[in-house]
């Protein structure tokens, strides 16, 4: 596209000096080791709570409190490890984007490079391949989102073309060339480990079902609901991560999982920044931005609202949220802008 630039602060026309940026960016493994132990102990004692509950009712509210805690750390820690930002030591930092990668469900190397394509092209219609729904988003398509169904179908997909050795066009696009045969290995060993987890029920292994499958079933909807707010209802095709980008605030729960991520249009500006040092980053250049959406739940209610009432051919404007002026009708058909990417 003619005069087209990468997104990001320059693009946004939004400044920071180079000392202080530096200062704000700098890496180191001390937070990312903190942040694991810290998660271990929240899984150590949501994993109690499922073996004490066993066999009663209660396993399922345990189940999901475990999942939760278990699937958006996992996609929180995978996100920062693809950009090469939570730890200094590159070691330490691919050994857990692997891993996290493995709870995620998608090959490491096919996340890092389509997520730089994500961030160069921010909401670019053809152009960035992270865009997970259609917009305008329908109720159906917001279902489809938060069940997590079109994930999966997706990163299925991704899996199996890479098994294969069959690259997509996508794939090409943006990803070098001499990382397709570490792509396809580690997508064959991903799938085995996958087959080995669904084969252990047949063998009485059953703490992989109540431990790990059904969780990472069931807290999915949440990883996906803190996902979904990231762009939704603003605008594609802009330069400026302003308007194709959303920050909300939060607790420090939130932010624990999350990995801070909350202070998303911080994050799109400078995604050199390490999660631990967003909030320093989101201070200094809060006069730049537009105010953080409300918390979790109030944008997410305010976003379910709008999509249900757009789907019934109703008005469109939401009460407390940031929203594209496209995306504000007063009812009837709805047409699509821009068809999902993944």
């Amino acid at each position: 596209m003619p005069g087209y630039v990468p997104t990001n602060a320059a693009s946004s026309g939004v400044k920071l000096d180079k000392k202080t940026l530096k200062s704000i960016a700098a890496r180191s493994d001390r937070p990312g080791l903190i942040y694991i132990a810290q998660w271990l102990t929240f899984l150590a004692a949501t994993g109690t709570l499922v073996w004490a509950t066993l066999g009663t009712l209660w396993m399922w509210p345990a189940m999901l409190l475990h999942g939760i805690f278990l699937t958006v750390p996992a996609y929180s820690f995978s996100h920062e490890t693809a950009h090469g930002t939570a730890f200094r030591s590159r070691w330490l930092n691919e050994a857990v984007l692997w891993v996290t990668s493995l709870l995620y469900m998608e090959e490491p190397l096919h996340r890092r490079y389509t997520h730089t394509n994500h961030h160069t092209h921010t909401w670019w219609v053809g152009k960035d391949s992270q865009m997970p729904f259609d917009t305008p988003m329908g109720f159906g398509g917001w279902l489809a989102e938060i069940t997590g169904t079109a994930l999966l179908r997706f990163h299925m997909q991704v899996f199996l073309h890479l098994a294969a050795g069959r690259y997509t066009s996508t794939m090409k696009m943006v990803t070098p060339e001499r990382e397709f045969s570490k792509m396809t290995r580690n997508a064959r060993i991903m799938l085995l480990i996958y087959a080995l987890i669904a084969a252990a029920p047949f063998f009485g292994i059953w703490w992989v079902v109540w431990f790990l499958v059904i969780p990472r079933i069931l807290g999915a909807p949440v990883m996906l609901l803190f996902t979904l707010i990231q762009h939704v209802e603003l605008q594609e095709n802009s330069p400026s991560i302003l308007e194709s980008t959303r920050s909300f605030r939060s607790n420090w729960l939130a932010e624990f999982l999350y990995m801070k991520m909350n202070n998303h249009v911080e994050h799109h500006l400078y995604p050199q920044v390490p999660f631990h040092a967003l909030p320093k980053l989101a201070e200094a250049v809060q006069d730049q931005l537009p105010a953080p959406d409300p918390g979790f739940f109030k944008t997410n209610l305010e976003v379910m609202s709008v999509v249900l009432r757009r789907s019934l051919g109703r008005p469109t404007k939401a009460a407390t949220i940031r929203q594209a002026p496209h995306m504000i009708t007063e009812g009837g058909p709805v047409e699509r802008i821009a068809q999902r990417t993944m």
